[in-house]
C-alpha cells in the first residue's frame, strides 16, 4: 500500500520506499526526493551560475570606473583576472548542475516507467478490458519520456531562472539601492504574468497528451487488426480514422502553440530595459552613482533575458511533464477489483471445485453466470457443453481469479479462492485457451514459459507429450526457432500443440482445456488426446469441447444454458435425462 492510495494490484514487488500517490506534484517529489545530494547539486550550480553571471556585469563596472580614472591599466588587470576566475568556478559549478539535472531526469524517468509496468501487470482483467492497448502504450513511452524532459530541460531551467532573477538582488543594493526598484516591479509583473500563462497553458498541453494517446490507440489497433481491415478491404476507412485523430492532435497542438506565443513577460522586459536605464541616468545626473555603476546595472539588467525567453518553452515542459504524470498516476491509482493476497493460503491444492450460487456479470452487464452450484471432485475430468454464449469460457475464468464472482463462492480444496494467494492458486492451475498467445521468442522459452527453470530435456519431454516434437525439429532452429509476435509464423494446430506443452510443463493440479484442439485435424487429435488421456491422470480436468470423444471421455458433463447448469450428469445419464443436451450433441454430430 501506498502513501496517500487506496490501491490493490494482483502483482507487486516489495519496495524500501514509498510514492506518494494523493497528487501528480507529491508524487513526483517522492520520486525526487530520493536523490537529495543531486538536487543539492543542481541548487548550488544554478546559484552559482546566476551570482557568476551577475558577477560580469559588477566587472565591466569595475573595468569602465578604472578606464575613466585616468587609464589606471594595473586595476584594470586585476579586474580581469578576477573576472576569469569568477567565470571558471561559474563553469565548473554549471557543468554539475546540468549533470545532476540529467542524471535526475534519466532516474525519474526509469523509476516511474518501472512503477506504472509494476502496477499494469498487477491490475486485473475488467481494467485491461476497459484501456485501450495503445493508449497505455502511449502512457508508457512517451508520457513517462514527458516527466523526463519535465526536470532536464524543464526544472533545470526553472531553477536556473529562479537565481538569474534573485542574483541581481543579492548585487544591485553594492551600486545603490534605489536601483532595485525597476527589477521589483518587472518581478512583481512577471510572476503575474506567468501565473496567468500556466493557468491558460495546462488545459492546452492536457488536450495535447490526451488526444496523443487517442492516436496512438487508433493507430494500435488498425495495426493489431491489420488482416480484418485487409480481409473486409477497409483500409480507407481505417485511414480516415486515423487523420481524424491526427487532426484532433494537431489542433490541440496549434492551441497549445497559440497560447505559447501570446508571452507577455517579453513584452515586460522591453519596458524593464526601458525604465532600468531611465532611473540609472537619473542617479548619475543626481551624482549618485559612477558612470560604471550605470553600465554595471544595465548589464545585470539583461540577466532578466535569460528567465525571460527560458520560461516561454521551459514551463512547457512542465506542464507537458504534469500533464503526463497526472495521466501515468491516473493508471498507476486506478481501481483493480483483484488482491495478491500475499498472506493466503498457499498450501497444497487437491483439486475439487466446488461452485456455490455464482453469479457474474462483466461490467456490471447483464450475467454471464446466474446461481450456478455444482461440485467436481479430485481428479475428474469434466465437460462443459453449451450453445455459444452459455458461460462455459467465463466460469472457467473465474477458477483462477482473472476475474471474481458477484455473488456466491468458488472453493478449491475447501478454501474460498480469494482465500487464496493469488500467486500460489494460479501457478497451480492451467488453461489453455482457443485464442492461443504466443510470444516473440523462441519455441523452447515460449513452452518454458509458466516454468522458466526448465531443462531442456523437460522442455522436450512436455513436447513429445503434446506431440509437438516432430514439427519443432523440422524447423532450421528447432528449439531455438523465433517464432513470430502471437505465434503467426505458427499454423493453428502448432499453436495449440506448444501450448499444450506448456501446460504439461508446469505440472498443474487443475487442467483447463478451453477449445483448445479446435485447430487440430483428426489424425493428429488422436494422438493428442491420448497425451490429454495422460495429463489428466491424478489431475482434475474441465473441457470445453465440441469434440464428441472429448465429451463421452468425461466423467461429468456440466450442461449450461443461458448462464444457468441446465443439467449435470454423465454421457449416458444425460442422453436419457436431458432434451437441451441430445439437442447439443445431435448439432454436434
Amino acid at each position: 500500500m501506498t502513501t496517500g492510495s487506496s490501491t490493490i494490484s494482483e502483482f507487486s514487488v516489495a519496495r524500501s520506499w514509498q510514492p506518494d500517490h494523493r497528487s501528480p506534484t507529491r508524487w513526483l517529489v517522492s520520486h525526487v526526493l530520493r536523490y537529495k545530494l543531486l538536487i543539492v547539486g543542481v541548487f548550488v550550480g544554478a546559484f552559482g551560475n546566476g551570482i557568476g553571471a551577475a558577477l560580469v556585469s559588477i566587472h565591466v563596472g569595475w573595468g569602465f570606473d578604472a578606464i575613466a580614472n585616468e587609464g589606471d591599466v594595473v586595476t584594470l588587470g586585476w579586474i580581469a583576472l578576477s573576472l576569469i576566475g569568477s567565470q571558471v568556478i561559474r563553469g565548473g559549478l554549471m557543468l554539475g548542475r546540468n549533470f545532476c539535472s540529467e542524471i535526475i531526469g534519466q532516474r525519474v524517468e526509469r523509476d516511474t516507467r518501472d512503477e506504472l509496468y509494476l502496477s499494469l501487470v498487477g491490475k486485473s482483467m475488467s481494467f485491461h478490458d476497459n484501456h485501450a492497448t495503445g493508449d497505455l502504450m502511449a502512457r508508457a513511452t512517451n508520457d513517462v519520456r514527458e516527466i523526463n524532459l519535465l526536470f532536464n530541460p524543464g526544472i533545470n531551467l526553472v531553477v536556473g531562472s529562479l537565481f538569474f532573477i534573485v542574483a541581481p538582488f543579492f548585487l544591485v543594493p553594492s551600486l545603490h539601492p534605489q536601483l532595485l526598484l525597476a527589477p521589483a516591479i518587472y518581478t512583481v509583473a512577471y510572476i503575474v504574468a506567468l501565473w496567468d500563462y500556466l493557468r491558460q497553458l495546462r488545459p492546452a498541453t492536457e488536450a495535447v497528451r490526451r488526444d496523443f494517446g487517442r492516436l496512438n490507440a487508433t493507430l494500435a489497433e488498425a495495426i493489431d487488426g491489420v488482416e480484418t481491415v485487409k480481409g473486409a478491404a477497409q483500409e480507407q476507412r481505417e485511414i480516415g480514422r486515423f487523420e481524424a485523430a491526427l487532426q484532433a492532435w494537431r489542433t490541440a497542438y496549434v492551441w497549445q502553440g497559440d497560447i505559447e506565443s501570446k508571452f507577455i513577460p517579453l513584452l515586460l522586459l522591453g519596458l524593464l530595459f526601458a525604465g532600468g536605464l531611465l532611473h540609472s541616468l537619473l542617479l548619475f545626473r543626481q551624482g549618485a552613482i559612477s558612470l560604471g555603476n550605470v553600465v554595471a546595472f544595465n548589464s545585470m539588467l539583461l540577466m532578466f533575458q535569460f528567465p525571460t525567453f527560458a520560461s516561454q518553452f521551459a514551463y512547457s515542459y512542465v506542464s507537458t511533464g504534469l500533464s503526463s504524470a497526472r495521466r501515468v498516476l491516473e493508471l498507476i491509482t486506478a481501481k483493480t477489483e483483484l488482491d495478491q493476497n500475499a498472506a493466503g493460503y498457499s498450501g497444497p491444492m487437491d483439486g475439487s471445485i466446488r461452485f456455490e450460487g455464482v453469479t457474474f456479470g462483466y461490467n456490471g452487464s447483464a450475467p454471464a453466470l446466474d446461481q450456478v452450484s455444482f461440485e467436481i471432485k479430485p481428479g475428474q475430468t469434466v465437460a462443459l457443453v453449451g450453445q455459444t454464449g452459455a458461460g462455459k469460457t467465463t466460469l472457467t475464468k473465474l477458477l483462477n481469479r482473472t476475474y471474481d464472482v458477484e455473488q456466491g463462492r468458488i472453493s478449491i480444496g475447501g478454501h474460498d479462492v480469494r482465500d487464496w494467494n493469488l500467486e500460489t492458486l494460479r501457478r497451480q492451475i492451467s488453461i489453455i485457451e482457443q485464442d492461443i498467445y504466443l510470444f516473440s521468442r523462441t519455441v523452447a522459452e515460449n513452452i518454458a514459459f509458466g516454468c522458466p527453470q526448465a531443462s531442456l530435456a523437460e522442455i522436450e519431454a512436455a513436447a513429445k507429450a503434446a506431440q509437438a516434437h516432430d514439427f519443432i525439429m523440422d524447423f532450421k532452429d528447432g528449439y531455438q526457432t523465433v517464432v513470430g509476435e502471437r505465434g503467426v509464423t505458427l499454423s493453428g494446430g502448432q499453436r495449440q500443440r506448444l501450448a499444450l506443452a506448456r501446460a504439461f510443463l508446469t505440472d498443474p493440479k487443475i487442467l483447463i482445456l478451453d477449445d483448445s484442439t479446435s485447430a487440430i485435424d483428426s489424425a493428429t487429435e488422436d494422438k493428442i488426446q491420448q497425451a490429454i488421456e495422460r495429463a489428466a491422470e491424478g489431475r482434475t480436468t474441465l473441457l470445453i469441447t465440441h469434440r464428441l470423444s472429448q465429451i463421452r471421455w468425461a466423467d461429468l458433463i456440466v450442461v449450461l444454458r443461458q448462464g444457468r447448469v441446465a443439467m449435470i450428469g454423465t454421457h449416458e445419464e444425460l442422453m436419457a435425462k436431458s432434451e437441451a443436451y441430445r439437442k447439443i450433441f445431435a448439432r454436434y454430430e
